[in-house]
């Protein structure tokens, strides 16, 4: 194993942000001797955003979540979800 180079100290985050940019981080820090941090009480940020959708879209989506006794809205989240996931694979 090569001995690793000394993180600098940054005056500021932009500072930071730049020297990672151009800098690889296997020179500074042994990954593999890192741990799985786990944060329980840690909520993802939401934003509440406006969108309109067919009254036929929304009464089928309301049936669905009805049938499996969820909001609409959290089932709409998980199916927005499932299809990102996949297109993102699918890349």
């Amino acid at each position: 194993m090569s001995k690793k180079k000394k993180v600098p100290e940054f005056k500021s985050e932009e500072r930071e942000r730049a020297f990672w940019g151009e800098h690889d981080s296997r020179d500074y820090i042994d990954w593999r001797s890192g741990k799985k941090a786990v944060f329980p009480q840690l909520k993802p940020s939401t934003k509440t955003i406006s969108l309109r959708l067919p009254e036929m879209l929304l009464e089928d989506l309301r049936y669905l979540a009805n049938k499996r006794d969820v909001p609409y809205q959290s089932l709409l989240k998980i199916y927005l979800a499932e299809r990102v996931e996949n297109e993102l694979r699918s890349e």
